[in-house]
């Protein structure tokens, strides 16, 4: 244990005691159950599970049936414990308090075997005044009730109403009532996640004892004057005032870079206060502003606050401040009811493009730096420029807003509600404005946040009556929803955070649902808002089954992590797609059925004599039909931008579900648990390239529209080919005349009867062809090179058996073909390659490959095959660190 002498705050004078001091519980603690019959040493922070794992009392809990085996562990009382010696004399102190930043979940916490509090929010911070019973020597003790029984009985002493839903579906495995505590949600299980309601201590623990004044919060956001066009800066500084006499000083904040220093005169009286500082960019100064990724830099810029106050106590902050406006436009759109629904950051439109993120583990203690980076770099990878962080998750650590801020990923910020009604009893209100009081001061300045949405799919649920509540009753409940979302957790973001926008959920229809007192009568709707949208039956090769809706924030299709990240925590007798690990696995209602229909709509079903062979085809089928299914509904959504079709598009935004996963099964993810890609995740780098080219089908006419999210024009050419399934030689090709494809639009570029296409194709048949096409300029490829299927893979004739072996690579086998027949795709065991190889395959393939980078954009390039490789990884990714092992 150290003594931490925290970096805000500097010397009372030469040679004097410091004005705080802070002494970290971090370490190791004690941990026992409830009736006293296990104890054990665990890690601050940290969880029973990863206690019990690390002194070998249990396995990993992800190991085959351990989500049921370790269902005790989140049923006991737990308790930590800890005793220690302060290395400060506590007598020179005027304010001593423990501060707990993150406690998971219920607890009552005893200091010195004095009550102090109790704990009823894993979101909250906690702060215990200490003064009058710490010691030189001290114990404590945080006395954890389960989650789940904690959950239960709330949910019992809920006489007057019910509020649903009382439990989980069966297929999910999980635990009751998580409703009424505020918790993770997924905590207790989801359709896509194991349940494990952890207890413990999950964030920073401390001792901190001042004199005079103490710094609590610190945040600021920057504010754009339209009217005088210039930027300034509000700060908010909130102080514990232990002086018996006002405190007096100044302030100075400077921001060398933007040549801005200014200087405030305050006084802070005893007791709570509040100093609000206005601090005004001059407008001869250019201020360099945060954008997406894609769109500009994300520029930001030193700031330091020095607070000098009496008795020569300085306190100083240093902070990164970015500067970035966001609006929310809502406005008629000429030839179609309803509003828009799209995002403007520093005044341009951005089609907004990327996933949904859901906790990285069960685990938090496991979610490390390094697997944060790992994610969220994939994102950039994937050319997407925002994620959705989910409602039934939790509000993640500083370290993931601070890398959205870096790499430019905006950030879409549900409040912690999901899937479900919610009490309104005092009790809860009160925790719930503490909650989301304090997440609105720990998450303001981050430039990545551009929305607050106050739940995930409640209004929904509300309203299309999920939850089959009698007409009669449904007013109670509308009034409890207003009142949590409307009444709170609004009001709370108006008063503290004027710089983005606030919706009540997602879906919502926006202003419209305002217009209709909270509540829709369709929440999701195409004409307003956002959409969820899922649909396992419809063919999703089938674009008209997609809704063209103002902005879809949640869609997808189910598929399996590979085998090589289930052979980690399964047996063999589980490898079989009908085992009783693999039924166990799945929690979403039929979905290994779902999947394999969706699969043979297009694909050969994989019909090996030998079950583990089947099981891997099968796990690598999932994920192709997964990839190929979003990769058409996100086209759809991206090519819907610039045009109304029966009254219908202007569509904005597209953010699939889900990016990544919580442990080892069957998901919507493109990144399978611990951050390996999946097929989609490698589709996703070009169906979100920033310019790109989508073909598709209606009434027997092939179309290709040209999809843009630059910010300027760039004239350019569009190039189709014809290819036979048997030659990546083209059987014909045209190039269109040079035309000007206009920055933030999408516009139909071609067109042509399928029926002329072929005949002048020569032998072409829907069977034995397959077209692709692409954008360049000057033979430079401006986009990826897209394709489009004439007829189902099964029924393709012409296709090729791979002739690839481990032993020795020839590259000039893969001018015909790298890729065996789709209709029975993983008979290749392994590959293995060196690097020579492997850069001797690529080089051999250069007259088949084109780097695309558009004008400005360095280090965009890619090698992209044409089409047949898109039906697998490219040899570029064979060859990288995402190769997974068949």
């Amino acid at each position: 244990m150290r003594l931490h002498l925290l970096l805000l705050l500097a010397l009372c004078g030469a040679g004097t005691t410091a004005a705080e001091l802070s002494y970290s519980l971090r370490g190791n603690w004690s941990i026992c159950n409830g009736n006293g019959s296990l104890e054990l040493p665990g890690a601050v922070p940290g969880c029973v599970h990863s206690a019990l794992f690390q002194q070998g009392l249990i396995q990993d809990s992800y190991y085959r049936f351990n989500d049921l085996n370790y269902r005790w562990v989140s049923l006991d009382n737990w308790t930590y414990s800890k005793e220690f010696k302060i290395p400060f004399e506590i007598s020179k102190w005027q304010k001593v308090n423990l501060i707990l930043e993150g406690v998971d979940t219920v607890s009552k916490i005893l200091f010195n075997e004095v009550t102090i509090g109790e704990t009823d929010n894993m979101f909250n911070r906690y702060s215990f005044d200490i003064t009058n019973v710490v010691r030189d020597v001290n114990s404590i003790e945080l006395r954890f009730q389960s989650a789940v029984l904690y959950a239960a009985q709330q949910s019992k002493a809920h006489t007057r109403y019910q509020v649903p839903p009382d439990c989980p579906p069966l297929v999910q495995k999980g635990e009751c009532h998580v409703n009424f505590v505020r918790k993770e949600q997924c905590s207790f299980s989801w359709d896509w996640g194991p349940s494990f309601p952890t207890q413990g201590i999950w964030k920073d623990v401390r001792i901190e004892a001042y004199n005079i004044c103490h710094l609590n919060y610190f945040t600021f956001s920057p504010i754009y004057d339209k009217s005088a066009q210039e930027w300034n800066l509000e700060i908010e500084s909130t102080f514990d005032v232990v002086s018996s006499k006002p405190v007096g000083g100044q302030v100075i904040v400077a921001i060398p870079k933007l040549q801005t220093q200014q200087t405030y005169s305050i006084e802070l009286q005893p007791g709570k206060r509040i100093v609000e500082l206005f601090v005004n960019i001059s407008k001869n100064i250019t201020v360099e502003t945060w954008w997406p990724h894609g769109h500009g830099n994300q520029t930001g810029y030193n700031m330091t606050v020095l607070f000098e106050l009496d008795g020569g106590l300085n306190i100083e902050k240093s902070a990164k401040v970015y500067f970035r406006t966001v609006e929310l436009i809502e406005e008629p759109i000429k030839g179609s009811p309803g509003l828009s629904f799209y995002f403007k950051i520093n005044g341009f439109p951005i089609f907004l493009k990327g996933s949904n993120w859901i906790p990285a583990d069960s685990f938090q203690d496991r979610v490390t730096s390094e697997l944060l980076r790992l994610l969220l770099q994939s994102v950039v990878d994937a050319n997407m420029n925002t994620l959705r962080v989910w409602g039934g998750g939790i509000y993640e650590q500083d370290e993931f807003y601070e890398l959205c801020d870096e790499l430019g990923i905006m950030v879409w910020q549900d409040f912690m509600f999901a899937c479900a009604l919610y009490p309104t009893d005092q009790g809860f209100l009160d925790s719930v404005t503490a909650e989301v009081a304090y997440q609105i001061k720990r998450l303001k300045s981050h430039p990545s946040i551009i929305i607050w949405s106050g739940n995930n799919e409640n209004e929904e649920a509300l309203m299309m009556n999920w939850y089959h509540i009698s007409f009669t009753d449904r007013p109670i409940y509308i009034k409890d929803y207003v009142t949590l979302y409307v009444k709170n957790i609004r009001e709370l973001v108006l008063a503290g955070d004027k710089s983005r926008p606030f919706i009540t959920s997602s879906p919502t229809n926006g202003a419209e649902t305002v217009a209709e007192a909270w509540v829709s009568q369709n929440p999701n709707s195409n004409y307003f808002g956002d959409v969820h949208f899922y649909d396992y039956i419809s063919d999703c090769w089938n674009w008209k089954v997609f809704p063209k809706a103002r902005f879809a924030s949640e869609y997808g299709y189910q598929s399996w992590p590979s085998f090589s990240t289930l052979e980690k925590v399964s047996s063999t007798e589980d490898w079989s797609f009908n085992s009783k690990f693999s039924l166990h696995r799945q929690h979403h209602e039929g979905g290994n059925k779902q999947m394999l229909y969706q699969a043979g709509l297009h694909f050969k079903l994989p019909q090996s004599t030998d079950p583990l062979r089947t099981f891997k085809d099968t796990i690598y089928l999932t994920q192709v039909m997964q990839a190929q299914c979003v990769k058409t509904e996100t086209e759809f959504y991206r090519r819907s931008r610039s045009e109304i079709v029966d009254q219908q598009g202007h569509t904005m935004g597209a953010l699939y579900w889900q990016l990544n996963d919580i442990w080892q099964a069957p998901s919507w993810a493109s990144l399978e648990y611990g951050g390996k890609w999946k097929m989609l995740h490698y589709f996703a780098q070009n169906f979100f390239a920033p310019l790109l080219p989508v073909g598709f089908e209606n009434e027997n006419t092939f179309y290709i529209y040209g999809v843009s999210d630059l910010h300027s024009d760039y004239s350019m050419t569009l190039s189709v080919r014809v290819h036979t399934w048997s030659s990546l030689e083209p059987v014909c090709s045209r190039v269109t005349e040079r035309f000007v494809m206009k920055g933030g639009e999408a516009v139909c570029l071609y067109e042509e009867p399928v029926s002329e296409l072929l005949r002048r194709c020569g032998n072409c048949t829907r069977e034995s062809c397959v077209v692709s096409f692409y954008l360049s300029a000057d033979h430079e490829l401006l986009s990826p090179t897209n394709y489009h299927f004439l007829s189902s893979p099964k029924e393709a004739v012409g296709l090729c058996k791979a002739q690839i072996t481990g032993a020795s690579l020839n590259p000039r086998l893969c001018s015909q073909t790298y890729r065996e027949e789709i209709s029975n795709p993983t008979k290749i065991t392994s590959i293995s390659m060196t690097p020579a190889s492997l850069s001797a395959l690529v080089l051999e393939q250069q007259k088949l490959m084109l780097p695309w980078q558009l004008p400005g954009q360095a280090g965009m390039s890619r090698m992209n095959l044409v089409p047949v490789a898109a039906l697998g990884p490219s040899l570029e990714q064979l060859g990288g660190h995402h190769l997974s092992a068949r």
